[in-house]
């Protein structure tokens, strides 16, 4: 059955207090705190019908109540109106990030602030290397038969090489290398790189078919093979505040999920979604079976309207989800902001 305005305002009113007080809610404390202009009789009614629909339920023997996992899901699809940020909070965003030097600098600056922001459980992704462009790649000669191979992404990523020759190579052969390859690849995302790699040898000329033969393993190796995700933590002390204890009991299962990278990626969302989506995961909606007592607020990053990456926040179900997704998103912004001045 669809809920009327008034029965909606009960359930942002619940919700609201809730997550503020975190003591089951009442009839008589929401008509006095949010001026509902019904009296707690009609309310008591209105809550009947929302814990009749799942929305809510009672704890224990206690009079008052609390929101369900439908209930959150009602909240953030309809009632939730995105906080917005503070001046303040958006200096502060702003002075944290743009002093950050390199790529590692900003993951881990962007990870501890999602978590000191939110008080919550912070994860962010290193831009995938699969959704990157190459800016720019060099070849620094160690020795006569050996050259370090440097790739820079355009989200900052450095990726390092050792290139073992099959003979001696004058530098100036290394420099034509180094002109082939930046000719072929500049601007390319890595994942169009492959056929490439096989034209740059049918393509290059004689003299240099030996040593481009052993620098296109490497490319491939480079470019293609590498399937690790990095992934920054921050803010594993927050479980133990907020109520995540309540549902699971022991907090050691959530500490072992948090430890996989591949949970961790799942929890934030593929990198391939739209960077303006915030995508919100309540409870049982989770699929990691010991993380459906929390809740995980996420969304992709990138510079422009390329995504390169995910971050977001775990908590528990009885978060501040407006606040919660303005700071995701707002912290996301930051960050492609910073990646396309880059």
């Amino acid at each position: 059955m669809a809920l009327d305005d008034r029965k909606l305002e009960v359930l942002r009113a619940i919700v609201e207090d809730y997550v503020e007080t975190q003591e089951p809610v009442g009839s008589k404390a929401l008509v006095e705190r949010h001026h509902l202009h019904v009296s707690p009789a009609t309310v008591r009614n209105d809550m009947a019908v929302l814990e009749e629909e799942g929305y809510i339920r009672q704890p224990h023997t206690s009079a008052g109540r609390v929101p369900t996992d439908r209930g959150y899901r009602l909240f953030v699809d309809k009632l939730s109106r995105i906080k917005p940020l503070s001046q303040a909070e958006r200096r502060a965003i702003e002075r944290f990030l743009v002093g950050a030097v390199d790529l590692d600098d900003v993951v881990h600056r962007t990870v501890r602030l999602l978590a000191q922001l939110t008080r919550q459980v912070a994860v962010v992704q290193y831009p995938s290397l699969s959704r990157s462009s190459v800016r720019h790649l060099e070849l620094v000669p160690i020795s006569t038969t050996r050259l370090t191979f440097v790739m820079i992404t355009d989200t900052g990523r450095v990726e390092q090489r050792l290139v073992e020759l099959p003979g001696p190579l004058p530098e100036p052969e290394v420099l034509r290398m180094r002109a082939a390859i930046n000719e072929k690849f500049g601007g390319v995302r890595l994942s169009d790189t492959p056929p490439l790699v096989h034209t740059l040898l049918d393509e290059c000329e004689p003299a240099l078919r030996q040593p481009m033969t052993a620098l296109a393993t490497v490319l491939l190796e480079t470019l293609v093979e590498r399937t690790d995700e990095r992934i920054a933590l921050a803010g594993t002390a927050n479980l133990t505040r907020g109520g995540i204890l309540d549902f699971q009991g022991s907090i050691r299962p959530i500490l072992e999920a948090l430890e996989e990278e591949v949970v961790l990626l799942k929890l934030i969302g593929s990198a391939e979604s739209d960077a303006s989506v915030t995508r919100v995961l309540i409870g049982d909606e989770n699929e990691i079976e010991h993380l459906r007592g929390t809740s995980v607020v996420s969304t992709g990053y990138g510079p422009g309207h390329t995504v390169v990456g995910g971050l977001g926040v775990l908590g528990p179900t009885r978060m501040d989800y407006p606040g919660t997704i303005a700071t995701v998103g707002a912290v996301a912004r930051y960050v492609g902001d910073i990646l396309a001045q880059s």
